[in-house]
């Protein structure tokens, strides 16, 4: 199991399949969900055991499959009564217009609808069939009437569909799946906040063809920005040039190029905020006369000279005018790593920094995990060891909670 997955660690986690073609997907699925710490138990339709076997889904698993309708789990323990007993969750991937419309009109005529009938923890579809079907009134007014029911229910997809058209209808991504699942555990205490984020590099133009930027990928920002969301926040980012794509499709993201760029849509859209994290590695300088035309060598001269001024200071712009806001900076240093955070946290007028060494191997900039010291106004400070992203985004908003609640007492 990958050291980052943590939320779904000893969970017990029902995956119904049903009889789609994006059932083959599922065993990614169920593998995610196992390496992410779960205990899978998959449940089959027959129509499903036409797409995919029993084998492979306990072989993925390490639990037996179950089939039959009749099935005992434990000497003479009923299948599906005892299964919901100790599930978690139940997901069922991919949903079928099928199973869509027997559960909402109340039909149990196998196990897999009978469990469902019989649980009382989330039941979580995931929808994937034929785009006509997936528009057709009688399938939307099912989905609709489970929604109302209190099941939960994901959109899919759009795309290339295996039947040879395209359109709404495809399974939705492993990743997105997950992210979902892992929304459904997650507690919302962010519920309420509306979080500015910005994230990755700037860049800064010589000529059209050259650049001054920096090693930054944006993976911190990205991660806050997701866990942000999935703890129930309200997020916006915005976001220099990267190689990522957005966290979350419920995110909306604003992109940018120069540190200008950035000033000017932080600074239209930070009013709205509760919460105000700075990621981004904003360059501090760019150049005074961007050429326009690519330079040329010239003659003999190993040299260029480029003239450097200033760019917009945004985080110390947004700690004159943040009034009851909560600042969050990064301080991404290379030496006397808490003197210069702590400077730069009394200087910019922040709540919260984010301290860590860019020079060491392994962490920081384009890294999947960081170690980072989180430095209250107060002077408190916590080492947080070296860990992935998402952890660390975890940290950091359990801090930013930290003072949320110190302002509310």
């Amino acid at each position: 199991m990958e050291k980052r997955f943590t939320m779904l660690k000893n969970k017990e986690i029902i995956v119904g399949v049903t009889g789609g073609i994006a059932a083959y997907k599922t065993v990614e699925l169920v593998r995610g969900l196992s390496r992410r710490g779960a205990n899978v138990h998959v449940v089959m339709t027959k129509n499903a055991m036409e797409f995919v076997t029993p084998l492979t889904f306990q072989t993925v698993s390490g639990n037996t499959v179950i089939h039959e309708m009749f099935e005992l789990f434990t000497g003479s323990k009923i299948g599906h009564i005892t299964l919901s007993d100790i599930a978690d969750l139940l997901v069922i991937a991919p949903a079928t217009a099928n199973i869509i419309g027997k559960v909402a009109n109340g039909i149990a005529d196998d196990f897999l609808t009978t469990m469902v009938m019989a649980t009382t923890v989330p039941v979580f579809f995931v929808p994937s069939m034929n785009t006509k079907m997936w528009g057709s009134p009688m399938v939307q007014a099912n989905t609709q009437k489970l929604k109302d029911a209190g099941y939960k229910m994901m959109e899919p997809a759009s795309g290339d569909l295996a039947c040879g058209t395209e359109g709404k209808g495809r399974l939705p991504t492993i990743e997105e799946i997950m992210e979902n699942i892992e929304d459904i555990f997650a507690v919302k205490d962010l519920a309420g906040e509306r979080i500015l984020i910005t994230a990755g590099p700037t860049t800064e133009y010589i000529d059209p063809v050259r650049c001054i930027t920096n090693k930054s990928s944006g993976k911190m920002g990205y991660a806050i920005a997701k866990i942000a969301r999935r703890r129930g926040a309200e997020v916006m980012l915005i976001t220099g040039p990267t190689a990522l794509q957005l966290p979350r499709t419920d995110i909306p993201m604003i992109q940018v190029t120069t540190a200008c760029d950035m000033r000017d849509a932080v600074m239209e859209h930070y009013k709205r905020a509760t919460v105000i994290i700075k990621t981004a590695a904003v360059a501090d300088f760019k150049c005074r006369n961007e050429a326009c035309q690519k330079i040329k060598k010239k003659g003999d001269s190993n040299y260029l000279m480029l003239e450097l001024e200033k760019n917009p200071d945004i985080i110390g712009e947004l700690g004159k005018v943040k009034e009851d806001r909560i600042l969050v900076g990064f301080a991404a240093e290379t030496d006397n790593i808490l003197e210069h955070a702590v400077e730069k946290l009394k200087k910019k007028n922040l709540d919260l920094i984010i301290a860590n060494n860019v020079a060491k191997a392994g962490i920081g900039f384009g890294a999947d995990d960081n170690e980072v010291t989180i430095i209250e106004k107060s002077g408190v400070s916590k080492e947080v060891p070296k860990m992935s992203k998402d952890e660390i985004a975890q940290t950091i908003l359990d801090a930013v909670i930290k003072v949320i609640k110190k302002r509310k007492k």
